[in-house]
């Protein structure tokens, strides 16, 4: 199926403290993503990034628990009317990360679009934490948890209504390093995750099975894959690997599994580090991924 594809990178690193996260976009579009969509057959508009200012440049009138929180909010603000825009023009938006604090703006640009929107997030990590229970003040521990209308107010309530989600609406998968604070969030909100454990003993088939019913009733389906949700050993660029991950064949099934059940509406992929990445493997690796879910094929 030939789709209108929206690029947009958001190079950030503003949502954490490690150097790099910044050129994820450029290391994607180094890697032919826009060729190799369009040799797919689908139309490309690459709109290319939003301009970000270097941590070096801020001013210290900084939020004294959220670190970079005056940029940060300002571009989750920008990120959200481009993505919006995007949306009007019935075209999929297709986002290029920076940290995975874009999914604010992101998921606040195309949520208002959908009564019911599902949002099915692979990462590591969980990013749950809110003001009260971040360890370490890094906005993107804390994105998923904003989308669902906890957390800072002006975060939240980006283009003026909130929540974005509905807990039942999320499913977490890859889940291998979750805080203390976003297990309890976790459990009271009752949100849908799938950690390594699920997948080992169940299998990266039946997990995507199993989100697709739990997302039945939905109207749009958001993926947001942050590459850590990989095992380093696939994906060493990134800036907190964590082992035991996800497999280079198990990320490849669920985006061909999601091609097939054509339920994906939208899609971020975050986190890349090209300082930490080996010959741009990480890059590349997200460029795959991307391809299956729009329909690559070996035969």
């Amino acid at each position: 199926m030939t789709q209108k594809i929206s690029i947009l990178g958001v190079p950030m690193d503003l949502g954490q403290t490690r150097r790099g996260v910044d050129m994820g976009p450029s290391a994607i579009r180094y890697a032919d993503v826009v060729e190799k969509l369009a040799e797919l057959g689908h139309k490309i508009e690459d709109l290319g990034n939003l301009e970000v200012a270097p941590k070096t440049a801020l001013e210290s009138t900084q939020n004294e628990k959220l670190k970079n929180f005056d940029e940060v909010l300002h571009i989750s603000k920008e990120l959200a009317e481009k993505v919006d825009k995007i949306v009007n023009d019935n075209k999929f938006p297709l986002i290029f990360g920076g940290d995975h604090s874009i999914a604010i703006g992101t998921i606040a640009g195309i949520s208002k679009h959908y009564k019911n929107l599902g949002v099915i997030w692979y990462d590591a990590h969980a990013d749950m934490n809110t003001l009260d229970t971040t360890p370490s003040g890094n906005i993107h521990g804390m994105p998923l948890a904003i989308n669902l209308g906890h957390g800072n107010s002006e975060l939240v309530n980006i283009l003026d209504y909130f929540p974005k989600i509905k807990p039942e609406n999320v499913v977490i998968i890859g889940a291998r390093s979750i805080d203390k604070g976003e297990k309890e969030l976790i459990k009271q909100l009752g949100i849908n995750v799938f950690t390594m454990h699920e997948i080992d003993r169940l299998g990266m088939s039946n997990v995507i099975d199993r989100t697709i019913d739990i997302l039945f009733d939905c109207d749009g389906v958001h993926l947001s894959w942050d590459m850590d949700s990989l095992d380093p050993l696939y994906a060493p660029g990134v800036g907190t690997p964590i082992d035991g991950g996800i497999t280079y064949r198990e990320a490849h099934l669920t985006m061909e599994l999601l091609y097939q059940s054509g339920i994906i509406t939208s899609a971020e992929f975050v986190e890349i580090n090209t300082i930490l990445d080996k010959r741009n493997k990480t890059g590349r690796a997200a460029v795959e991924l991307i391809l299956s879910l729009f329909g690559e094929k070996v035969l």
